[in-house]
């Protein structure tokens, strides 16, 4: 482990001492596809060797989000507003020692918070439990950043998960990989390049260990968007930024803070008075993209008194894992009204892509269920 430490601090140090030119950016580069190489075989031998102690969370409701934070800046009298779990914290620094679960309601949809201790330097290599903690961090579905607005050092808590592959309000590039037995490694794209080369891409596949593939790049991606693509372990993760205490601020604290972070909409709060608290539960339900879906058993009104939650974006094949277990074995295809559909009682397949308050009858196979169509006309209220 301390020789790859080593190494990367090593190839760290000549990427800082290397002048930053057009001459000079494929070999830094090919630098960087090292370090994040490495990286990933760091990981490996991290987890061969037991990976630590670990966080044991079972996520449970319709999304998680974890409260990702320095030390001593209100993650836990934050979950404590949100949910009503109660962490056992003092007013000092590292006292949340484990995860601490709760759960937020918000217009039926039900979201675990987890309050996890607090990030430190050096967090992605383990120190402070960092690992464990970033883990728990990689697998949630939004990332709710607080500081304390008189201390303001965001850039320290993203370098930490940029360096743990965890990539916040970014979109996976696109870029495919298709790897073959032979025939070396051949770039393709459907657009114009201005930031990579086929080179470079050639030679960043090479440091990932791969000599024959083909590489098809769908947008002007960057030396860093190939690096991420073809490493295959980065997470794409949004955020949102919270500012605490902001009962400590006065017009023109907050004004600086704004000045500070411009990239980023920031949510003043105060989680010791309860400044802010409801805008911020709006915030994260509509941030988590959340839609609601009516089902219509075969013959029977719509059920409009409880409608399953999904994700934007999801498709028949999330609805199905969200039901019985013999309705995804025995699917046969779905009706659907609503803004998805082409024309009213469409026949859809797993597939099939959901919009908001659509309404959903699932058919089955004969033999293991009714399979008739429902009415064209239009679901019964």
């Amino acid at each position: 482990m301390g020789s790859i430490e080593e190494e990367i601090e090593r190839l760290e140090e000549e990427i800082r001492k290397t002048p930053h030119n057009k001459a000079t950016e494929g070999h830094i580069g090919k630098l960087r596809a090292k370090i994040a190489s490495l990286r990933i075989e760091r990981e490996k031998r991290a987890k061969g060797g037991g990976g630590g102690l670990g966080y044991a969370v079972r996520k449970s409701g319709h999304a998680t989000v974890a409260l990702v934070g320095y030390p001593s800046v209100g993650k836990s009298t934050l979950l404590t507003r949100l949910t009503g779990a109660e962490s056992e914290a003092a007013a000092y620094e590292f006292t949340t020692t484990t995860i601490i679960p709760g759960m937020l309601s918000w217009h039926g949809a039900n979201i675990q918070i987890l309050d996890m201790p607090g990030l430190v330097t050096g967090a992605a290599q383990g120190r402070g439990r960092g690992r464990e903690v970033i883990s728990v961090a990689r697998s949630s579905d939004l990332l709710l950043f607080i500081i304390d607005g008189q201390h303001l050092e965001p850039r320290g808590l993203l370098k930490e998960l940029e360096n743990a592959a965890i990539r916040v309000d970014r979109a996976p590039p696109s870029i495919s990989l298709t790897k073959a037995e032979r025939g070396g490694v051949q770039v393709e794209s459907t657009v114009k390049l201005t930031k990579v080369t086929p080179k470079l891409v050639t030679d960043i596949a090479r440091e990932f260990g791969i000599h024959n593939a083909l590489i098809i790049l769908r947008q002007d991606v960057s030396i860093d968007d190939v690096i991420d693509s073809l490493a295959g372990n980065r997470v794409y993760i949004p955020s949102l930024w919270i500012v605490n205490k902001a009962d400590l601020l006065d017009t023109a604290a907050r004004k600086k803070v704004l000045e500070k972070m411009p990239k980023v909409r920031v949510h003043f709060i105060s989680a010791a008075t309860g400044e802010g608290i409801e805008e911020l539960k709006d915030a994260i339900g509509h941030a988590l993209a959340f839609i609601r879906i009516f089902m219509k058993p075969q013959g029977k009104p719509v059920d409009r008194e409880e409608p399953l939650i999904l994700r934007r974006g999801a498709t028949i094949r999330e609805l199905l894992q969200n039901l019985p277990m013999g309705l995804s074995s025995s699917f046969s295809s779905a009706l659907v009204w609503g803004r998805s559909a082409k024309f009213p009682g469409q026949r859809v397949s797993r597939d099939h892509r959901l919009e908001d308050q659509d309404i959903v009858t699932i058919l089955v196979l004969r033999g293991r269920g009714a399979a008739t169509r429902s009415p064209a006309s239009g679901p019964a209220a």
